[in-house]
């Protein structure tokens, strides 16, 4: 799988191209949902692309940290994020570090944004995923052609998965499925009407955190603290500070229908 487009005058990187697609129906989702609410398009936008890069400095951050030797030898690639390389949690962390800081500052209630960012993120995730695909990263252990077509995968994913004379298991579309599928489990959940404030970030903590917890467990090329996987230690916290943000919710937020008046 070719990681770039060559169009003779200048190289794009497909990796590139589906963090910007992503940010781009992501970020659309969320003004959506927050017109519902009074927000003008204005202040999401500036609140997203501050959000945007700030998420991109830690994703990028967080993965040269955990790989600080070889970028201490190979500094220059350190700006060479458009090839691969951002860390989703550091991402997260950075972007919502800003975001509360931000909209403390403007007086504004962080749950009730964060509820609308997140289901503009995972879908954001989902598509990002594939970036993965073309860089032939992410991916699960050694396997077999039977095998990976005994899962019923398209054609051009199992071909995909064929790196260096080897098959691969496709970690990076498990993951792309579950956030589609926790997308949607998000995008319906924000529309109940017993939903509180709170709740649908709470959900996507743990939601994702499951998911990335398990399919972490398959990764060959995951970050690495001595002989523990930094996203699965991450995903842990992240499950239990999202159960712990859903009880409070549920006992003390408002409805939206409340909110918004």
């Amino acid at each position: 799988m070719n990681p770039v487009i060559d169009l003779g005058f200048i190289s794009i990187h497909w990796y590139s191209i589906f963090i910007f697609i992503a940010i781009m129906v992501g970020g659309q989702l969320v003004i959506k949902e927050s017109k519902r609410f009074g927000f003008s398009e204005d202040f999401i936008v500036n609140l997203l692309f501050l959000a945007v890069v700030f998420g991109i400095i830690g994703a990028r951050a967080y993965f040269v940290l955990f790989n600080l030797d070889y970028y201490l030898a190979n500094p220059i690639e350190i700006l060479e994020f458009w090839k691969g390389g951002l860390a989703i949690h550091g991402g997260i962390i950075a972007a919502l570090i800003f975001i509360l800081i931000y909209l403390k500052k403007k007086k504004v209630n962080s749950l009730l944004i964060l509820d609308f960012l997140v289901v503009g993120l995972i879908i954001g995730q989902a598509i990002g995923r594939w970036g993965n695909f073309f860089n032939g990263e992410a991916h699960g252990p050694e396997t077999s052609l039977e095998f990976l077509e005994s899962l019923y995968l398209p054609s051009f994913i199992i071909d995909g998965m064929y790196i260096n004379g080897t098959y691969y298991i496709p970690t990076f579309f498990f993951e792309s499925l579950w956030c589609l599928l926790g997308f949607i489990v998000l995008f319906f959940f924000r529309r109940w009407k017993k939903n509180k404030v709170g709740m649908v970030t709470s959900l996507y903590l743990i939601w994702y955190s499951i998911g990335r917890f398990c399919i972490e467990g398959l990764r060959t090329d995951s970050l690495m603290l001595f002989d523990l996987k930094i996203a699965q230690i991450v995903s842990l916290v992240m499950i239990i500070i999202g159960i712990v943000l859903f009880i409070i919710c549920f006992k003390k937020s408002k409805m939206y229908n409340e909110e918004a008046k």
